[in-house]
């Protein structure tokens, strides 16, 4: 006879079930999580090894310190943190190699004009994002390519608001020129 895996109502219900040791707790919240933290990690890093590396190591670092969510902000918020800062390290890491390497996901054979554009639409943005400082890109990935409201930025990026949309509004003007240089 099968075990039956206990059917979780919330977030907070499977953290507390995750900080007692139960894997198909965290397994479910992998399972929800792993899209948002990819599309973050990728948005910050770029390079998609990096960010493998970098999404595994953001649910390692949850599932050892799963006791210590207090549930002041939501699961996504706060894994959304940990990814944040972690990509902020290797960024870090980085820095003293000067060199550009790009998720190369748009290249599937596009089948119309339309699609071609699409993918060196999104070829130039992600270029662009690339070659933007740490501080400003991580503004731009969760509050224009994650849907984060500006509060929500500035929790996971510890921020007053103030800063997020000061950022916010000097990363749109830094991306127009970096697309303005690119496109010629």
């Amino acid at each position: 006879m099968g075990r039956k895996i206990k059917a979780y109502d919330d977030d907070q219900e499977r953290v507390q079930a995750v900080a007692g040791g139960n894997h198909p707790a965290f397994a479910a919240i992998v399972k929800k999580y792993e899209p948002m933290i990819a599309k973050v990690v990728i948005g910050m890093l770029g390079n998609k090894a990096d960010a493998d590396d970098v999404g595994q190591e953001t649910f390692i670092r949850f599932y050892r310190s799963a006791g210590q969510f207090k549930g002041d902000s939501s699961l996504g918020t706060y894994l959304s943190r940990i990814a944040i800062n972690l990509s902020l390290n290797e960024l870090k890491k980085r820095k003293s190699k000067q060199w550009l390497s790009f998720e190369d996901k748009y290249n599937s054979h596009p089948k119309t004009e339309d699609a071609f554009k699409q993918s060196d639409t999104a070829e130039l943005v992600n270029k662009a994002l690339e070659r933007l400082e740490p501080e400003f890109r991580s503004v731009v990935v969760l509050r224009m390519m994650q849907g984060f409201s500006t509060k929500e930025t500035a929790q996971i990026l510890e921020l007053p608001l103030g800063t997020v949309l000061s950022r916010l509004s000097r990363a749109q003007e830094k991306l127009r020129k970096i697309i303005n240089m690119l496109e010629k």
